[in-house]
């Protein structure tokens, strides 16, 4: 039987979403829980819930780092992507911040990936490389045309113009 927050991430639109979880704080935890899991379709809908339900850093989500993190590898893309949008968000220690920076290179260089998964682990990977400058000799090479052939041409003008702002 589904949950009442399982009930509301399938019959509800993203608005109402915001709605439940920001009056119904109790309910933050089963959602960390869930897009940590593999419940589909609850797991992936959780995670791009708590995207839009976080906050900068949130103290709800420091303990679950670690648990999202190790995830990250088994997921589809789209939910890969939205577990990396949350990461993102985060302030993350060293140990933390080396896995997901190598497990973003990993992604970025997984030309048979989808398009928006492959731009969020670019994403993280360029808010590394901006605290950890030693990190730009390996962003020059981010945007060689081999790994922006499979891009649209959008994400591609995307990709091309974050990357020379991280290097000027």
């Amino acid at each position: 039987m589904a949950t009442r927050l399982e009930i509301i991430l399938t019959n509800s639109y993203k608005d109402g979403m915001i709605a439940f979880l920001g009056t119904h704080p109790e309910y933050f935890v089963e959602a960390i829980e869930l897009a940590i899991g593999d419940k589909q379709p609850y797991s992936w809908r959780a995670a791009w819930l708590l995207w839009s339900c976080m906050e900068e850093n949130d103290d709800r989500m420091q303990a679950y780092i670690t648990r999202i993190i190790d995830t990250i590898p088994s997921k589809k893309d789209g939910h890969q992507r939205e577990l990396m949008k949350i990461l993102t968000k985060m302030e993350l220690n060293e140990e933390h911040e080396g896995y997901m920076f190598n497990l973003c290179m990993s992604v970025w260089e997984a030309i048979n990936k989808g398009p928006s998964v492959r731009y969020n682990a670019l994403v993280f990977i360029l808010k590394m490389a901006k605290k950890h400058p030693d990190l730009l000799s390996e962003v020059a090479w981010l945007s060689q045309d081999q790994y922006l052939e499979s891009l649209s041409p959008g994400i591609r003008h995307s990709v091309t113009r974050m990357v020379k702002k991280v290097l000027k």
